[in-house]
């Protein structure tokens, strides 16, 4: 009942499980979600703030049809809680075949993680276009220098326009609820190991039923030993 909504604390998890027929009251249900490790997820620190002085460059990919792996990347940022505090995370995908291309962690929200991540990604490829939020990671010099030296077209998402970069927030939603709130990390070592098997998994096991069935790897042309 907590993986179907795991948003639920101790109040309205004894009503939903009275309502399901079971005679509880709130200090059992609290002490038993205590015992189990459960918790209220709620929402995160902000990972998207613009910078007034960075420049905002155009979304490239209104109306673009996308039929291959390499002609968009896209990145994005989320959080990571743990026990005591929270990590940030950034990914960068390929649009196309949802395959996860690098990933870095960090606990502190400047654009270093973020060029570290992107440099990685790039030592296999460089796409046609780029796509991120407007967050100031993103539009810092050192990330769009970074593109720009590498001639990739930057593209970003309009202002509060989730939907323009949906799959990787699609992403986010497997990463947590697959791993993340699973496994209620303790530290950054822990979060750090978790990530590389759950990647592993996602990139090379994980079946999409949008991508016919197959999985990120076989779409994007990588072959699995």
């Amino acid at each position: 009942m907590y993986l179907k909504r795991p948003y639920y604390g101790y109040p309205r998890m004894t009503k939903w499980l009275r309502k399901d027929g079971w005679k509880v009251n709130e200090k059992r249900v609290a002490r038993l979600m205590q015992l189990m490790g459960l918790q209220a997820v709620l929402p995160g620190p902000h990972t998207s703030r613009r910078h007034p002085e960075h420049r905002i460059y155009p979304y490239l990919l209104r109306d673009l049809r996308i039929e291959r792996p390499g002609q968009v990347w896209c990145a994005d940022i989320t959080y990571v809680p743990m026990k005591l505090g929270f990590l940030y995370l950034v990914a960068i995908m390929d649009w196309f075949s949802r395959y996860v291309l690098a990933w870095e962690l960090s606990n502190s929200m400047d654009a270093t993680f973020c060029v570290a991540a992107l440099e990685m990604a790039l030592e296999n490829g460089t796409p046609g276009i780029f796509n991120t939020d407007q967050g100031s990671q993103f539009t810092s010099e050192e990330f769009t220098g970074c593109l720009r030296n590498s001639e990739i077209r930057i593209s970003m998402d309009g202002r509060g326009r989730v939907t323009d970069n949906i799959f990787i927030e699609r992403l986010w939603w497997s990463v947590k609820y697959e791993d993340i709130y699973l496994h209620d990390y303790t530290d950054g070592t822990q979060v750090r190991k978790g990530l590389e098997r759950y990647f592993r998994f996602y990139n090379l096991e994980r079946e999409h039923s949008s991508l016919g069935d197959r999985t990120p790897a076989e779409v994007h042309g990588i072959k699995v030993a």
